[in-house]
Parts: structure tokens; sequence; C-alpha cells
């Protein structure tokens, strides 16, 4: 083995030797765990990691599209997988069951962000590609100005924050259950691993990796489906049970009679799931990466039917967790943010557990080193770059962008720690991007009279009327007394209202100051 080749295994070796020594630790303090998907896990995170480093090494970053954008060559099948996988991540497979178990009306994230790919790919692919964009903020930069994308990074990198730390919170109660770990070093170490294959690659690895651990994800859930559906009696008894226990709310399709008082809060949040899914640049850094405009459009478009085909599985794990009888197996979930890993565990025999752990952290790999990248991207981009050293060159640029990586995953896997529900976290995401950031990027593409004041009196206004309704998940209370109160919960549906009264007041404000502040336009970007 040449000394190239022995580069490029060390940094497998180590992470063999890392997971081998948190092993020996566990086993030395007489820890619960299941030693043959420890082991298998072990080797899986190799595999992937060294697969990573061998694609990173082959793909020699020439210039700043490498790294980002995959020199802008990634082709149609490729980029169907690796947008697929991105979205369908750890957050995506145990916040669908967890939804599932307490009734399908309540499903809406699958369909809505496969909905928000196809509406992304109809109508906002193609004119990002056409201008040879590099990240989501390139848009909102030459028609605001580098200070406004500079504070519209914010949402995009709190979604992608809480996008990342919904994925490890999955992993960590996946692996806590299965394995036998308490959460939150499972939660940690899992991080640690997924960090650190981030790091060590651009675009490229991502993608080709994607391909491997979406097939992983498919293969691995077909094969648990089936045996914890015949622990339950088979489907129909778990569907007879399902519709006994949750009754009206046992059907996709909502109505006042199964929604009662949360009826316009259920159109609230598929309005947001839908529009909401769009403006991430972890979905535009697949559409800015693709070989042309129709390609661009093409993945978008069929990732969203693939999005909705991979929520199936989860779907009827969520409905056998359900039905099971978890007094009588001796092991009650503690939340229903674990109703998938009890499912593997407790429904399965231990060789399918293993497996279908292995499909969980597939899926969560698939998108953590996707959703990381793109926030560092950003950051790297469209803040360090223009604000703090406009003349850096490629080489630094991708150091600061690798950098980035860490502290964005230290700070996903803080909040991680301390949110208990994979589901409100995962729609939590596009929540912000949506009130805050898709009534810009809309004006940005499309509105030619658009300007920096009315994008920051917008940014104002959608900013005070969504956070003036509170967020529980982050502790933040009622400030604004919107109407149809239910204790501290909002019903009414204030956060379409902050997004549409920030567009509204983007396009007044605008043409009401076109003589202060003139338009700018949206230049085609150098390849």
């Amino acid at each position: 083995m040449n000394l190239q080749n022995r580069s490029k295994l060390l940094p497998t070796i180590l992470l063999l030797i890392f997971l081998a020594v948190c092993g020996l630790y566990l086993y030395a303090t007489g820890a619960p765990v299941l030693w043959s998907g420890f082991i298998a896990m072990m080797f899986f995170y190799a595999l992937i990691f060294y697969f990573g480093s061998y694609v990173a090494g082959k793909q020699k970053a020439k210039d700043k599209n490498d790294t980002m954008l995959a020199g802008r060559s990634i082709p149609l099948f490729i980029g169907i997988f690796t947008m697929s996988a991105t979205w369908v991540g750890g957050g995506y497979i145990n916040g669908t069951a967890e939804s599932a178990k307490t009734g399908l009306v309540w499903v809406q994230a699958p369909w809505g962000y496969a909905i928000s790919l196809i509406i992304g790919g109809l109508f906002f692919a193609r004119i990002m590609r056409r201008h040879q964009f590099r990240t989501m903020l390139d848009p909102l930069s030459q028609r605001f100005g580098k200070r406004m994308a500079a504070l519209l990074f914010i949402p995009a990198l709190s979604g992608e924050i809480f996008w990342t730390a919904a994925i490890l919170t999955a992993l960590g109660t996946t692996f806590g259950t299965v394995l036998g770990l308490d959460t939150q070093p499972a939660i940690i170490l899992s991080a640690i691993i997924a960090i650190a294959y981030t790091a060590i690659g651009g675009l490229w690895a991502v993608a080709l990796t994607d391909v491997v651990q979406m097939i992983l994800l498919l293969g691995g859930l077909a094969l648990v489906v089936p045996v914890a559906m015949n622990s339950v009696g088979g489907w129909d008894v778990a569907w007879a049970a399902y519709v006994e226990k949750n009754g009206a709310t046992a059907t996709f399709i909502p109505s006042h009679e199964n929604l009662g008082s949360y009826y316009w809060m259920w159109w609230d949040y598929a309005l947001l799931l839908m529009f909401g899914g769009i403006p991430w640049q972890v979905y535009f850094q697949r559409v800015l990466s693709s070989k042309d405009e129709n390609t661009a459009v093409r993945l978008s478009i069929f990732a969203g039917v693939v999005c909705i085909i991979a929520a199936i599985p989860a779907v009827l794990i969520g409905i056998i967790g359900g039905v099971a009888d978890w007094e009588t197996i001796g092991a009650i979930p503690g939340s229903d943010s674990s109703i998938l890993p009890h499912v593997i565990r407790y429904l399965t025999n231990p060789w399918i557990a293993t497996i279908g752990l292995g499909a969980v952290a597939a899926a969560v790999m698939s998108s953590v080193d996707s959703s990381i990248l793109s926030a560092s991207s950003m950051a790297g981009w469209n803040v360090f770059r223009p604000l703090v050293k406009p003349d850096i060159s490629p080489s630094n640029l991708d150091k600061v962008i690798k950098r980035c990586i860490w502290i964005i995953g230290i700070a996903a896997t803080l909040l991680a720690i301390n949110v208990q529900s994979v589901y409100d976290l995962w729609v939590l995401c596009s929540d912000f991007v949506y009130c805050l950031l898709f009534p810009a990027l809309v004006c940005a593409l499309f509105d030619k009279k658009a300007n920096s004041i009315g994008a920051i009196s917008g940014f104002a206004v959608s900013f005070i009327l969504r956070f003036g309704g509170g967020e529980p998940t982050l502790n933040i209370p009622n400030m604004i007394p919107y109407p149809m109160m239910e204790g501290e919960t909002v019903l009414f549906p204030f956060r379409t209202l902050a997004m549409v009264s920030g567009l509204v007041t983007i396009i007044v404000v605008s043409r009401l100051t076109q003589n202060i502040s003139a338009p700018r336009v949206l230049e085609k970007m150098e390849n």
C-alpha cells in the first residue's frame, strides 16, 4: 500500500479505534448494549467514512465551485438520490413515525416537503440555475445588498441548525433504544462521527455517499416493516385497532370533524411545509450543482415523488407502534419520538433490529452532512467572504467552510440534547424560513422593483408577527393577543399571516421608496 492510500485510510482507522474505545468503556461499565448492533454500526460508519474520504481525495477541489457545487456536474440520477436523501433523514423517518402514532391527519411533513420540492422545481430551480448562483443567498445579496443577505442568513442558519439537531436527536434516540445507550451520550457520539465525516470532503463526497445511504435506508426499512407488522397480528388487525384507537384522525384528509378547533392551525402548518420547504440552501445546493436547467427541474420533481415513497414505511411503523401492547412487551416508550426505535428493537429480532438501525443511521448521515455543509457554505461564501475578507482565495475559503462545519455541528448537538420532540423540531426548521426568508426570496427572484428598504421592512413585520405568537419548543411566550387561543396554544394561522404580511410589506414599501433606494438587477454570475 503506497503512502497516498495509507493517508486516505488513516482517518477511518482512527475512527474504528475511537469506536472500539467507546465499546470497551461501555463493556467495563456494564451498560446493557446490543453488541451485535454496536459492532455492525462500527463497520457501517467506517465503510461510509472511508468511502466519503476516498471520493473526497479523488475529487480534489480545483476552485470554489468544486467544494460547494461539485463543479456543477451532478447528473440527474445522482441528483435525485442526493436530493431525496437530504430530505429523507432521521428527522423525516422518526418524525413521521412519531406523528403517525397519534393520527394520520397530523402526518403533514412528508407530503408537505414533497410538494415543496415539486413547487421548487417548477418555479424556482430554473431561474436559480440560469443565473449560476452559488448559494441561495446570492440573489438576496444582489437584489438587497450584502448586509441584508447577512441578516437573512440568520433564519437560514437557524433552520439548518434546527434541521441538524432534529436529525441528531432522531439518531440519538434510535441508538439509545436499539443499542441500550443513554440518549445524550448517544447524541454526542453520533454527532462527533457525523461532523467529522462531513468535514472531510465537498459535495461530490456527500452526493455519492447519499446514493449508498438511500439504498440502505429503503432496503433496511423494507425488512423491518413486515416483521414488525406480523408481531401485532398483521395489517388487517393493526389497521382495525388503529382506527378504533384514533377514530376520525385515522385519515390524511383534514376536516372540522377530525380536527375541531385545530382546523385552521392544520392549514397553517400545511402551507408552512409546502412553501417553507423551498428557501433552503440544502435544497438549492443540489439545484445549483446540477449540469443544466432541465436537470435542476427534473431532479426536484422526481425527488418529491421519492420522498413520498420513502415515508410509507415510517407511517406503517408509526401505526404499528400505536397499536402495540407495550405493557405486555415490557418496554413502554418514554415519548412518541422513540416509537420508531422501539418498534425496531422490541418487535423484530436482533438481526433485523441491527439492519433497521443501519437504515436509520444511513438516513441520518445522508442529511447531517448535507445540512451542515449547506449552512457552512453560506457562512463562508455570503458572510465571511463579502464582509470580512473579499479577496480570500479558494483554498482559504475551503478552510473557513470546514471550520464552520464544526461550529455549526456543535451548536446543533447542544440543541439536540435539550429538545425532546423530533417532529416539533423538524417542523420548526421550516417555520422560521417560511416566515422570514420565503417572502424575501420570492421578491428577490420575481419582483424587479423590490429594494433593500422593502426587504428590511418586510423582515421586521414578519419577525414581530411570528415571534409575537410565541414558540413552546424554544420557551418563547405569547406576546400578541391573537384570537383562537386554547390555553397557551395559538390556533390562529399566525405563521401564514406573518409570511403574507412580510411579502406584502416588501412589495408595497419597495414601490414607495424607489427614489430613496433604487432596485438592483439580478445578474448572471461567472461559472
